[in-house]
């Protein structure tokens, strides 16, 4: 099991690049970034339960372009595992985004993985004139355009919400097929999705089934009954928090990933939560 942290770098802690060499250093995989391109002040939609509920943390109003951070992470270590975690993809040109995950992954040496989501804040998409509901169908066409670009030198599609005349694009990612796409969300809605096209079903344990000993094997079905190997899409998780018991139970409920989140109020605090986490990993996986 790979265990690594997710961060929402802003302009108050440390930049990406040092904190990802101090990652790295303590023997972390991977190094995630979510995004949000702003917070509306006057918002309607409340802060999800499953993420803690309640006053809507300061850090969602300051976070870095998650591709710039993955791209300063990448170039200051060496074998780190860098990612989205979660890009808001329909909030974003498809086309677009397809060059800057190639031009990371090829930049990292093949150190890039996409993980994408639906997204829970209505206010931006408002903002953004995209349609909240039609989001699902919208981000799984996007995925589909953007493995097009990846793997052919005349690429073009043709969706009900993206479209794309036949064209050329480079670079192509190192990764072939291109990197692995995981789709974040613990609802039904999302693990259907990810049963049948993502890569790595990668949900936030909801409430209910904290270390998903009840969500793997129906997810598993789900993929089954998509016509795919069930062994074929691993699942990932994004906990907030985890203590040994926890990060142990992962492990043992087949878990393939596990980015634990990074947050605290300076620096040092950051890297003492870093040191805290480096001996719960050691202390459940050895290492």
């Amino acid at each position: 099991m790979k265990v690594g942290v997710y961060v929402f770098a802003t302009d108050l802690d440390l930049d990406p690049g040092p904190l990802a060499v101090e990652i790295e250093s303590r023997g972390f995989d991977s190094m995630f970034f979510p995004e949000h391109s702003h917070i509306p002040v006057a918002r309607e939609t409340a802060y999800p339960e499953s993420y803690g509920g309640g006053v809507l943390p300061d850090f969602y109003k300051r976070t870095y372009d998650p591709f710039i951070s993955c791209a300063f992470a990448a170039a200051a270590t060496t074998t780190l595992e860098v990612g989205t975690g979660i890009c808001l993809l329909a909030l974003r040109d498809a086309v677009h985004t397809a060059k800057l995950v190639a031009s990371v992954d090829r930049l990292s040496g093949g150190r890039f993985t996409f993980g994408v989501g639906f997204g829970w804040n209505a206010d931006e998409f408002e903002t953004h004139g995209a349609d909240f509901r039609t989001r699902h169908r919208k981000v799984r066409e996007q995925v589909a355009l953007m493995r097009t670009i990846w793997t052919e030198d005349v690429a073009s599609f043709d969706g009900e919400h993206v479209s794309l005349q036949p064209s050329w694009c480079w670079p192509k990612p190192v990764q072939e097929p291109g990197p692995k796409v995981y789709l974040g969300g613990s609802g039904p809605v999302t693990m259907k999705h990810a049963a049948e096209w993502a890569d790595t079903w990668y949900p936030t344990p909801p409430m209910a089934d904290p270390v998903l000993a009840e969500s793997i094997p129906r997810f598993r079905q789900m993929v089954e009954d998509a016509g795919r190997d069930p062994d074929s899409v691993p699942v990932g998780v994004a906990p907030g928090a985890v203590d040994e018991a926890s990060l142990d139970a992962f492990r043992a409920n087949g878990v393939a990933h596990v980015n634990i989140a990074l947050v605290a109020e300076t620096p040092d605090l950051m890297l003492q939560q870093l040191d805290d986490l480096t001996k719960l990993r050691v202390s459940v996986l050895g290492r």
